[in-house]
């Protein structure tokens, strides 16, 4: 697995056994934290942070046949690697320029080249996680676009 230094471009990452790799081809256009019930329940955690980028710079470059996905009703499509549970991003890869795929933060190999700049969905943030007091803006629901 290559190390992706400091955000250089193309980002890579896969999942936990190595089945699926994507590859991130632009800088993300944001990156924040989601404390919404479905994030908490995939991930097994009390948010999930992901970094936003156009779908026509995202690219699964292999493991297509093993990425699985789920989708919610009135939620975008959450895809995981059908091997090891690992997961990977939401949204459709192949839904064209305007749609925006959410790349999980812990599946990259390397430095995304961003930090996370807020939080969403913070209404729904477990009790026995209180919100760390760094500064970022916060959303009850989803974050604005």
């Amino acid at each position: 697995m290559s190390e992706t230094r400091s955000g250089a471009l193309p980002l890579t990452g896969g999942c936990n056994c190595g089945a699926v790799r994507f590859e991130v081809r632009a800088p993300f256009e944001t990156a924040g934290y989601c404390h919404c019930v479905r994030c908490q329940r995939r991930s097994g955690c009390a948010s999930s942070p992901g970094g936003m980028v156009s779908a026509a710079q995202f690219a699964v470059v292999a493991g297509a046949d093993v990425v699985a996905t789920w989708r919610p009703e009135g939620g975008k499509p959450k895809s995981f690697c059908a091997r090891c549970g690992g997961h990977l991003f939401s949204g459709d890869p192949h839904g064209g320029a305007e749609e925006t795929i959410g790349v999980r933060l812990g599946a990259l190999d390397g430095d995304p080249g961003i930090r996370p700049q807020w939080h969403q969905w913070v209404a729904s943030a477990p009790a026995w996680e209180p919100l760390p007091d760094d500064g970022l803006p916060r959303f009850d629901g989803p974050r604005p676009r």
